[in-house]
């Protein structure tokens, strides 16, 4: 009975342990995880447009929100319009915001997808789901990576989010 008691005291002490380790705050942001200690982001490489390869580097000592998504990905089509209105916002106009299909298929399909749902503010980019979602460590879409002029992940959101919420728009603005 011992034996049993410590392995569960040992398993609540791991499960407690990590959740501190792996955020600083934990703002009251639905689905944002903010890094302890911030991670020094790769070198990417990822595709603008019809076949124009751009990478990571292109985008340096300016804020980088990364977000991945997919054309079939039902959170996706709600969330992208509110990340499209986000680079319009005089807060935001010196952050790059690099939507990346990672689900598949063409450039037409997401052209097609921004169509639909009036994305006119973002460019379209594309790249490789296995390796994005290895890179990253991506659990599902959206997932919105938030990179400091320095290149560091400070932070991540995880799942769907109104980025026309201010306690969010708050947030960014101070911590971008």
């Amino acid at each position: 009975m011992k034996i049993i008691f410590f392995n569960y005291l040992i398993i609540i002490f791991y499960l407690i342990s990590s959740g501190v380790s792996y955020s600083i705050e934990r703002p009251e942001i639905k689905n944002l995880i903010v890094h302890k200690d911030k991670k020094k982001i790769k070198n990417i490489e990822f595709v603008k447009s019809e076949d124009q390869k751009v990478s990571l580097n292109n985008y340096k000592s300016q804020p980088i929100i990364i977000n991945f998504w997919a054309t079939w990905c039902a959170p996706c089509k709600k969330e992208m319009p509110s990340l499209d209105k986000l680079k319009v916002l005089d807060n935001f106009k010196d952050v790059n915001i690099i939507p990346i299909n990672i689900g598949g298929g063409s450039y037409k399909k997401s052209k097609a997808f921004f169509d639909e749902f009036k994305i006119e503010n973002l460019e379209i980019f594309s790249g490789s789901g296995p390796e994005f979602s290895q890179v990253f460590k991506l659990r599902g879409l959206p997932t919105t990576i938030l990179i400091d002029k320095n290149g560091f992940e400070i932070g991540r959101i995880v799942g769907y989010v109104d980025f026309n919420d201010n306690k969010l728009l708050n947030w960014l603005t101070k911590n971008l």
